[in-house]
């Protein structure tokens, strides 16, 4: 059992759905995300997700595009993201770390080594959204075989013929994408995203945690009470960059978690 899976076995047990916050590793320095990434768990997010900086990161919108270049601009590279994660596991041993990027540092890296550093840096899952269902000998059977969730993304374009091969080999929860397009590029409707939950839902028995478009409380709440929780990134990630201090940017965070809490 990884701590994801403990992460929604407690949730379940407590009746509440989960909150999901993503930021990205490095933004706006090494120093101040190390800050926030240490203050999440107290804002009460229930699972991290840490971005890893791209060159080119395709499904990312501006502001999580110009987060990924700040942090890159500022020297963060896939070992120092790895160092953050193993200096918060020095507080905290709880709170899944599920690490969001494209394959081609992963690959740079070399998958056997990375996977092993990845492991014992804390890391329990991977989103790498570049790597389709097909190329799951790459990345995916590994990174299970490892200890690490990998988690699948389905979209509103992912009919049922495709749904099954997307859930397939996917752990840990189904990430839903609530609209289609870029990340932070609309807000997303609790009414259009139930019925797709409940399609991915009858073909899988793990969680399905919905993001994409969610930027207020209210959003969160209404999103998380048709899923078993919801996502938050451009928004935090636009907080960050605006210049708020890491109490600002956490304040923030908590009450959006407690609208997903209060679904």
């Amino acid at each position: 059992m990884t701590r994801i899976d403990a992460t929604f076995d407690r949730l379940r047990a407590e009746g509440k759905k989960a909150f999901v916050a993503y930021m990205m590793a490095g933004d706006p320095d090494e120093a101040k995300s190390m800050d926030i990434l240490r203050a999440m768990p107290d804002a009460g997010v229930d699972i991290i997700e840490l971005g890893l900086p791209f060159t080119d990161p395709m499904a990312d919108g501006p502001t999580i595009q110009l987060a990924g270049q700040r942090a890159l601009n500022a020297g963060m590279t896939l070992q120092k993201v790895l160092d953050m994660a193993t200096e918060f596991r020095r507080e905290n041993d709880t709170t899944p770390i599920v690490l969001m990027g494209y394959y081609n540092p992963i690959f740079s890296r070399g998958v056997d080594k990375f996977l092993t550093d990845a492991k014992a840096a804390g890391i329990d899952g991977l989103i790498v959204v570049d790597l389709p269902p097909e190329e799951d000998y790459e990345l995916c059977i590994p990174a299970q075989k490892a200890g690490l969730n990998f988690i699948r993304l389905a979209t509103p374009t992912t009919d049922d013929k495709r749904l099954p091969k997307v859930l397939q080999n996917t752990s840990g929860f189904v990430y839903y994408v609530s609209i289609t397009g870029i990340t932070g590029s609309a807000e997303a409707q609790a009414d259009d995203v139930a019925p797709e939950v409940a399609r991915i839902k009858a073909q899988t028995d793990l969680p399905v945690i919905v993001g994409f478009g969610i930027k207020t409380p209210e959003t969160a709440k209404a999103i998380a009470s048709v899923a078993d929780g919801s996502v938050v990134g451009s928004a935090i990630v636009a907080e960050i960059a605006s210049g708020k201090s890491t109490e600002e940017v956490a304040a923030y965070v908590k009450a959006l978690a407690d609208g997903a809490h209060s679904a």
